[in-house]
């Protein structure tokens, strides 16, 4: 074997691409960053900590090696409700306890349990954020610090939106009219944007032109704040890290805080994981390797001053649009984030927060996803539907945990149809290149783990046979799972025979 053929296995076989895929990433996850530590009620700083972590520690140690990892959307409602209730000072070694769960929780190979959750709840838990953060980042857009609650944000749009005054502009229509301009070129330029120049993030784009509106014109709004050197930026931890833990009257709330930030943060990344998999056809999701990576990152996030993070599906969606092959190019966005923070912490103090909160409404905006619910309605019947809507208005209302538990505990209504045979069971044989899966009994989410296993170990070049005959009833979270594995399949150009045409068999075709 020659050197040039084993330089193209190795581990920089695509160092162009990972390359070239890293400056996109780090372009995209810039705002972001700031803008969901921001949305969190904490320094910006905070984010760009986590982004950095996320690229540089989880990225390497990530089973899934094309997810970027970082401050995520999903949980910016919690922790800014967190520090409002404990104080930014309990958020450290909350993480730290948020990080040994997930670790844990991938040491004991719990990994495809979170693959169980209905989507129904996901979807729902998700469009429920995204309400939340259009509410608090309308206020940012008036530089105006947001309300404690989402209704308490709603309630006060009206008397932001009449205080407007165009013919005295003060420091409040000034931010209104940057975080307007942020908006229309984040949007604008996605839509028309030339093909050539898919790669350039609209967010970058809009953040940069209210930059230098306000820095040309030196208009006085509130701009970003960030410390003066990278050393100032990571929190060293000390020996009163623990401290809020101390405190008998807090514990129990910090305890249930923590366990509810690693079950979001664990479902949200391995749900995005899964969803990058769609996306490539190269090295799959080890999800128990995944979770231990994010639990080294959530561990070290909350030694050094960081966010909460989880695999972030529209950093991975550009990672993998951009071209990426290998985690090289995760490992390299957070170098580029570390260097900026470093080199150039001067040009991030002149971004105006209502900027980044332009950025946050329309992310906020496209989490809220209606045709997902018209899609359960459609294909799974009224049901996952109401699980949908039930779990979106209580996270709204009440609080995210609220509204994730009430949408777990309704799926369980999805049981009731089959209580009298909830077993089901699987069967599996290879013969040559070809393998025959059989089900029997009811195919609900209490089977997902032993179904998704089965699924995954069928080998990729071979032709299978799907044998659903003996299936006496499917939930909508088992339908999903299999429409999925099913398209993924024959996409890479396998056969896939699926046997039985009963009405369980209705959802697969759709």
């Amino acid at each position: 074997m020659n050197a040039a053929g084993a330089v193209q296995r190795g581990p920089f076989a695509h160092l162009a691409r990972d390359f070239t895929a890293s400056v996109v990433v780090f372009l995209v996850a810039m705002p972001l960053c700031m803008g969901i530590a921001i949305a969190s009620g904490v320094p910006a700083e905070m984010g760009l900590v986590t982004g950095i972590i996320g690229g540089l520690v989880v990225g390497s140690l990530a089973g899934s090696p094309l997810q970027v990892s970082g401050p995520a959307a999903g949980l910016a409602v919690i922790v800014f409700e967190f520090v409002n209730q404990y104080g930014l000072a309990a958020l450290f070694p909350v993480l730290v306890l948020v990080g040994a769960i997930q670790f844990a929780a991938g040491a004991l190979k719990l990994g495809g349990v979170f693959r169980v959750i209905s989507p129904a709840v996901v979807h729902g838990m998700l469009a429920g954020i995204g309400a939340l953060i259009v509410l608090g980042q309308f206020h940012i857009l008036f530089d105006a610090r947001p309300l404690s609650s989402g209704l308490q944000n709603l309630a006060a749009i009206p008397g932001r939106i009449t205080g407007i005054s165009l013919d005295n502009p003060s420091q409040s229509e000034l931010a209104i009219v940057l975080g307007l301009i942020t908006m229309v070129v984040m949007v604008g330029w996605e839509k028309l944007r030339p093909a050539r120049l898919a790669l350039v993030p609209g967010a970058l784009l809009g953040v940069a032109a209210a930059t230098l509106l306000a820095f040309a014109l030196k208009l006085d709004v509130t701009r970003v704040a960030v410390p003066e050197s990278i050393a100032a930026a990571f929190r060293m931890p000390g020996a009163d890290l623990f401290a809020p833990l101390a405190d008998t009257a807090l514990l129990p709330g910090l305890l249930i805080s923590a366990v509810a930030m690693a079950f979001i943060a664990s479902a949200e990344t391995l749900l995005s994981a899964a969803a990058v998999d769609r996306m490539h056809d190269g090295e799959r999701t080890e999800y128990n390797k995944e979770l231990r990576a994010q639990g080294v990152g959530n561990l070290l996030c909350g030694l050094f001053g960081g966010l909460p993070m989880t695999g972030v599906i529209v950093r991975s969606s550009a990672n993998v649009q951009a071209g990426a092959r290998t985690r090289i190019s995760t490992i390299l966005h957070g170098a580029w984030i570390l260097g900026f923070v470093a080199l150039l912490p001067w040009l991030l103090r002149e971004i105006p927060m209502a900027a980044l909160g332009g950025v946050l409404v329309v992310t906020g905006w496209r989490l809220v996803k209606i045709d997902d619910v018209k899609h359960l309605l459609h294909q799974y019947g009224p049901l996952p539907a109401a699980i949908w809507a039930i779990t979106f208005a209580l996270v709204v209302s009440t609080d995210l945990l609220t509204g994730v538990l009430a949408g777990l505990a309704l799926s369980l209504v999805e049981l009731v149809p089959h209580r009298r045979g909830l077993n089901l069971k699987v069967a599996r044989e290879h013969e040559g290149e070809a393998t025959e899966l059989k089900l029997e009994g009811a195919a609900t989410f209490l089977g997902l783990v032993r179904l998704n296993s089965a699924l995954d170990t069928i080998p990729d070049h071979h032709d299978v046979k799907l044998d659903l005959r003996s299936v006496h009833g499917i939930d909508h979270t088992t339908a999903q799972t299999l429409r999925e594995w099913l398209s993924r399949r024959r996409s890479n150009g396998r056969q896939v025979e699926l046997a039985g045409h009963s009405d369980v068999l209705k959802p697969l075709h759709a």
